[in-house]
């Protein structure tokens, strides 16, 4: 994982994980998938990055997916709209990047092999080095 990739897994980590309402609808904010959790959980996943520099500037954009586990089957879980709610919230200086811009650019729900709902949100964040 590269600075950039890294800065936005942690700055959402930071944020999802700050947000008291979706602490009252999640039983918590992992960094990949634990080991052991009740459902239903939030999954800050795998970040995936390209170049978005300017002639002057380096930059990043990073695709960052987030799992929201063991949801119901409604695909109007209050929990995944918090989320999606919470992605611009991603904007702003994280460990020498500045996000610039932050949204939800794909939603999946479905369901999981292991059992229950999964709802996936790819999360697409435009980074510039400073």
């Amino acid at each position: 994982m590269s600075g950039a990739e890294r800065a936005v897994h942690a700055r959402a980590l930071a944020v999802l994980g700050d947000d008291g309402v979706l602490a009252g609808l999640v039983h918590g904010v992992f960094d990949g998938v634990p080991a052991r959790a009740s459902a239903p959980y939030v999954s800050v996943g795998g970040a995936e990055g390209s170049d978005w520099g300017t002639k002057d500037n380096e930059g990043r954009e990073v695709r960052l997916t987030l799992v929201l586990a063991g949801v119901g089957a409604a695909a109007d879980d209050a929990a995944a709209g918090r989320i999606e709610a919470l992605a611009a919230g991603l904007r702003g200086a994280a460990d020498g990047w500045r996000i610039v811009g932050a949204r939800v650019v794909r939603t999946r729900f479905g369901f999981a092999k292991d059992g229950g709902w999964r709802h996936e949100i790819l999360v697409r964040c435009r980074c510039l080095r400073g």
